[in-house]
């Protein structure tokens, strides 16, 4: 039996809802990154009073231990989880709309693989004894640059097809793993302690420099991923759908895994490898926006903000004065959270 047509008040009044929804999360999301932000400022390995916290935030130019903890080492490493959080998520978010795959995250072309032998090879040959501050992370992007081209490559032959995407990054994953290891055989044990630390996941070295350099890659990628919210909808669609809706797929699925790719390169020469970010943030969000990206994606990023600094402060924390590589609590309740997810999900389809 047909539904009659629903009125002109009745649809002002669900968009009204609509929107209503909209703004109560966003707020809610703020708050929640601003308490984050506070959090993390108030705790970490080296104990300080909320009053020598409050003193040093409001007087940032007066000297003293409080001062230096909180601007030199606090601030750097706050603002650099804000954003690897940020860029990680929003780029997860991306990945399972264009792949239409519930699995997908930003390691799924296999970059993480690529940056990690990149990494292990700077570490190993002690490039950054000699090239600086940023040589452990300049070869980390550069392995990931290795990964992006060949996956690029490969999948420009198929009509970057999904399936042709996901095995192409699927497979030199395995295979950068498999010269890691092998890397890992031959080396000094202090070489792999120090890699399988980066591995793991890691934001203590947090600087200005870096900060800025970090910032303008993934700040101005997540600005062009959001112009391509409503294409990424159509994508979703299916390709065939898309095409004959006058989306041109090839050059889209293009443009976003460049845009994607890098910022992903970008997070992980920073930070190393850190998991969950952007698979489980996305998930989440979706239950509270729906499949629409328009808005999924900007609740993806504050999400994945307040969820990276959330777990550094955690990881500072939980043992202190020692710190946990921000990984392993990523990966802890990143996991428990799927499985919750999974159990509790009354269906497996997302989309």
């Amino acid at each position: 039996m047909a539904h009659p047509p629903r009125s002109v008040a009745e649809k002002v009044k669900t968009m009204g809802k609509i929107f209503k929804r909209k703004v109560f999360l966003f707020s809610l999301l703020f708050i929640l990154l601003f308490l984050s932000f506070f959090f993390s400022f108030m705790l970490g390995g080296s104990k300080l009073a909320s009053g020598e916290v409050f003193h040093a935030l409001f007087h940032p130019h007066t000297s003293g231990v409080a001062q230096t903890i909180v601007w030199q080492v606090r601030f750097p490493r706050i603002l650099l989880s804000l954003l690897i959080g940020a860029g990680l998520a929003a780029c997860g978010c991306v990945f399972q709309g264009m792949l239409r795959n519930p699995l997908a995250d930003p390691y799924t072309l296999g970059i993480s693989g690529g940056a990690a032998l990149g990494a292990t090879l700077g570490i190993v040959f002690r490039l950054g004894n000699s090239l600086g501050e940023f040589t452990l992370a300049g070869c980390a992007f550069f392995g990931a640059l290795l990964c992006i081209s060949v996956v690029y490559l490969v999948a420009q032959r198929r009509r970057f097809s999904v399936p042709t995407l996901i095995l192409a990054g699927i497979i030199l994953s395995f295979v950068f793993s498999a010269a890691v290891l092998l890397i890992f055989a031959v080396s000094e044990a202090q070489d792999v302690h120090r890699t399988v630390l980066w591995l793991m996941g890691d934001l203590s070295w947090a600087s200005a420099s870096l900060i800025k350099l970090v910032a303008y890659f993934i700040i101005g990628g997540i600005g062009l991923l959001l112009l391509f919210s409503r294409d990424l909808n159509l994508l979703t669609l299916g390709e065939e759908k898309a095409a004959h809706l006058g989306l041109e797929t090839e050059l889209v699925k293009k443009l976003l895994f460049i845009i994607t790719s890098l910022i992903t390169g970008v997070c992980v020469a920073a930070s190393g490898i850190i998991g969950f970010v952007g698979l489980i943030v996305p998930h989440f969000m979706r239950r509270f926006t729906g499949p629409d990206h328009r808005v999924l994606i900007p609740a993806s990023i504050l999400g994945g903000a307040i969820f990276l600094s959330l777990c550094d402060t955690l990881a500072r924390t939980i043992i202190a004065p020692l710190e946990l590589p921000v990984g392993v609590i990523t990966g802890i309740l990143g996991g428990l959270f799927f499985l919750i997810f999974l159990f509790r999900s009354k269906r497996w389809e997302i989309f």
